[in-house]
């Protein structure tokens, strides 16, 4: 072979190997998003709300991606330590957010937060939006309307109990809005969770909950516990025989809750927008439709920047809320 030839077979190899190793130098995101396993932050503990949402979601999104998607459970403070150590994980485009409605709440609610659900987070979209319900325990509670717990509720002041997911979740606000658009005084409970709320409430330690209806569907149809109202103002397709609270004499009282996904703020681009467009086809896929109908879940489209606005004005909203009512927790 002519030494020219072979000058340049080499020179050729070593560009060749100077392109492989750029190549494996770019991250991993801008090769081909995702390359290892992705993490879901749930800032509750298993068994709540959140969870019974994210996990179906992170099951077909590993379907869509073939790559496993980890739920990693951190309750606490209303959900605001979870919140918290996402907001500070590596924005790598591997660790994600699921947060709730609770998370537009906890601004007015905690003075000291050290992050911000608007700036330290990229909004990509809701999850699902079931709406609350009460619910109590049957062989706590004899009431089988709602006018009849309410009934029972004044004839029994502070001494019934409801447990909540936190202090500051919008299980706690639906109770105390009910508290005082019936005009009853009913103890509030807080927990570390739905999860660990709905499982007390279920062993009869506390009487009664407002919850949505994605943590209690399940045990409402299998009969551990009796759903009075649906806080919304049509009914439940996933508990169609259950009226409204209006309907069954409680006007004013609508309440839902959201849940929603986040990428750090600095997520690259690229994950971003893959993530928007996989969350997209999951929403619309047969699984996931089937899980949130029996979650009691509309299917939501709100993403992106337009879910941004969306929580901004949540923020607000709830703001005006706490502030009227003047309520005020500490992180401990």
């Amino acid at each position: 072979m002519p030494s020219f030839l072979k000058r340049m077979r080499g020179a050729g190899c070593v560009m060749a190997a100077a392109g492989a190793v750029l190549v494996s130098a770019l991250p991993a995101v801008a090769q081909s998003w995702p390359q290892r396993p992705v993490t879901l932050i749930v800032p509750f503990p298993a068994g709540g709300g959140t969870d019974a949402f994210a996990r179906p979601l992170s099951a077909q999104l590993e379907k869509q991606l073939n790559q496993r998607f980890l739920i990693d459970n951190r309750g606490g403070a209303g959900g605001t330590l979870g919140a918290s150590a996402a907001a500070k994980a590596e924005p790598n485009g591997y660790t994600f957010f699921v947060g709730a409605a609770h998370h537009a709440i906890a601004p007015s609610l905690y003075p000291k937060l050290d992050y911000d659900i608007e700036k330290d987070f990229i909004p990509i979209g809701l999850i699902a939006t079931p709406p609350q319900v009460v619910v109590v325990n049957p062989s706590k509670v004899e009431a089988k309307t709602l006018a009849e717990f309410i009934a029972y509720a004044k004839a029994n002041p502070s001494k019934i109990d409801y447990a909540s997911a936190g202090l500051g979740t919008t299980h706690q606000l639906a109770g105390e809005l009910f508290n005082i658009l019936a005009q009853t005084k009913m103890n509030h409970v807080p927990y570390r969770g739905a999860g660990p709320a709905m499982q007390d409430l279920v062993a009869g330690h506390v009487h009664a909950m407002f919850d949505g209806l994605g943590s209690s569907a399940a045990q409402i149809q299998g009969g551990q516990l009796r759903a009075l109202a649906v806080a919304a103002p049509q009914r439940s397709p996933a508990i169609p025989d259950v009226p409204t609270a209006a309907e069954a004499g409680l006007s004013g009282y609508e309440v839902s809750t959201w849940y929603a996904l986040w990428a750090p703020k600095g997520t690259p681009a690229e994950a971003v927008e893959r993530m928007s467009s996989e969350l997209r086809k999951a929403l619309a896929s047969d699984i996931v439709r089937e899980a949130w109908q029996k979650n009691g879940s509309p299917i939501p489209t709100l993403m992106g920047a337009d879910f941004g606005k969306f929580v901004t004005a949540e923020v607000a909203r709830w703001g005006k809320v706490v502030k009227d009512a003047g309520i005020k927790v500490e992180i401990q």
